[in-house]
């Protein structure tokens, strides 16, 4: 498990679980995602670099905090573009670059609510002794580009490394939306993680994120997880650097 330990967020109110999720990890500059960051967040750095990742999984019972998830919207895959940010105030978290999913509904809502750059794709995954497969075919809005990867999971992860804890031990998330940048904290328990083997990768959406060339290399970390439940709290506005 992680060694950064549970945090509760206050008022939480959005509930959801992820499964099955494959987190793949390049290395960058920070000064190449720096131009593609919301105002207010800089990139979070491990040794003077930072990550872009590529992270599939299985979104389930997407939903209020106090009652069941949303039947059959609630539950899709999907397939996201991440950078690591932090803002002034220290805090560490996550910013999508794209977030591919199966359902419609749900890509509406939240790129009308919380602004978040969702996009509807076919999507595929299945799992079977583990060897996970995801498949993804964006429908909508353009460029319609697709994403394959198929890994195998490896032994757990007893103690992460100091790079597996920066890419997965993330509290929140940084948004731009309605003319300024918020952070919205998110609550989990640690990850079991998983080390894993990328036996396939074929993949276009981190370059139409902005980082063309990035998944031509091979990856310097590639990790697992049987996943988690997850709650959210309200957004809270992100200060301006001075």
């Amino acid at each position: 498990m992680t060694r950064t330990a549970f945090r509760a967020v206050r008022a939480p109110i959005l509930s959801q679980s992820w499964r099955h999720l494959t987190f793949v990890h390049w290395p960058v500059p920070p000064d190449r995602v720096a131009p593609l960051l919301p105002p207010g967040v800089q990139p979070d750095v491990l040794d003077g670099q930072t990550y872009v990742g590529l992270v599939a999984l299985q979104m389930v019972g997407v939903g209020p905090v106090y009652g069941p998830g949303v039947p059959y919207l609630g539950t899709f895959p999907e397939t996201n573009v991440r950078l690591y940010t932090v803002d002034r105030q220290g805090r560490r978290g996550v910013t999508f670059l794209s977030m591919d999913a199966a359902r419609l509904v749900p890509v509406l809502v939240a790129r009308g609510s919380f602004r978040l750059p969702y996009r509807w794709s076919r999507m595929g995954l299945t799992h079977r002794a583990g060897r996970l497969a995801y498949g993804c075919w964006r429908r909508w809005p353009r460029p319609r580009v697709a994403s394959a990867m198929v890994a195998t999971v490896g032994e757990p992860i007893e103690k992460p490394s100091a790079l597996e804890d920066f890419v997965t031990a993330r509290w929140g998330l940084h948004v731009a939306g309605y003319g300024r940048t918020w952070y919205l904290p998110n609550e989990h328990p640690p990850w079991r993680l998983y080390a894993a083997r990328l036996e396939r990768l074929a993949d276009g959406l981190v370059a139409a994120a902005g980082l063309p060339g990035v998944a031509d290399e091979p990856p310097v970390s590639v990790l697992y997880s049987p996943g988690l439940a997850v709650r959210f709290g309200a957004p809270h506005p992100v200060p301006a650097w001075a």
